[in-house]
């Protein structure tokens, strides 16, 4: 049985703080609640166990006890809302069949490791930066991001409310927390400017929050695509787990882009 959620108490927080797909359920709980249309939440059960799903715009995530099966009415419901992308509990995932409307993509997560030996000059960090220029820069490393009203409503929100956090290095790479939560935090949206590629910008941005999360008694993780798995190994980030996620076929958007935001 699929139910939507009307209230935060009805999420099973010591199941989804276990993952970082449920850190993240629970983030976008806290910042936007449960009475938007465009950020919905559900309570998923069956004989065999439970689970919790997040839709968000085009991202569906799903979050479960392990136990839980990929029954008819949970394709039939993933059918009907059609998200550009399904991710979560992997085993869940890999029972799901949509046919020929999404391809199955391999991500890796990775434990971001400081550097203690680093040199770094933290002034050229800005802890505040404009967001509109923030887009800018994103919206070269990732062609097919969202609009910038979305983007920007959605990024100043979560940040206002203590759950986001957007940081940029030298005017030209950027990073930042999707989630801070029971001191696990999750990185997205890093990109550099077209100008300052190959200028190891983002090494030593991504190293230096390393070191800087570390210091806060943090642990810090980011999802890779293949294509960027040995830039992130290089670095000397600890690969932790390998997961899949399940993407549209039928929209169109840059392989480089697909899966990082």
């Amino acid at each position: 049985m699929i139910k939507l959620i009307k209230s935060d108490s009805e999420l099973d927080k010591d199941l989804l703080i276990q993952s970082l797909s449920g850190r993240k359920i629970i983030a976008y709980m806290k910042a936007y609640g449960a009475g938007y249309d465009f950020c919905r939440f559900y309570k998923v059960t069956d004989e065999s166990g439970i689970g919790f799903m997040f839709i968000i715009n085009s991202t569906l995530i799903i979050c479960t006890d392990g136990k839980l099966d990929a029954t008819e009415e949970l394709q039939f419901f993933i059918s009907m809302n059609l998200p550009f992308r399904v991710e979560g509990d992997t085993r869940i995932l890999q029972q799901i069949n949509l046919g020929e409307h999404y391809q199955v993509l391999n991500r890796t997560v990775f434990e971001l490791v400081p550097d203690n030996n680093m040199s770094f000059d933290e002034s050229n960090v800005d802890f505040k930066p404009d967001l509109p220029e923030v887009y800018r820069i994103l919206s070269e490393g990732f062609p097919n991001i969202a609009d910038f009203s979305l983007w920007y409503t959605d990024t100043s929100h979560r940040c206002r409310h203590g759950i986001s956090h957007v940081f940029t290095y030298k005017n030209c790479t950027t990073a930042s927390i999707v989630f801070d939560i029971g001191d696990e935090v999750l990185i997205g949206q890093v990109a550099t400017k077209v100008s300052a590629r190959g200028s190891g910008y983002a090494r030593e941005f991504l190293k230096w929050l390393a070191y800087f999360l570390n210091n806060l008694g943090k642990r810090a993780f980011l999802l890779a695509l293949d294509i960027r798995v040995s830039f992130y190994k290089e670095i000397g980030f600890k690969e932790v787990q390998k997961e899949i996620v399940l993407e549209r076929l039928d929209v169109e958007k840059d392989n480089i882009a697909k899966g990082e935001l």
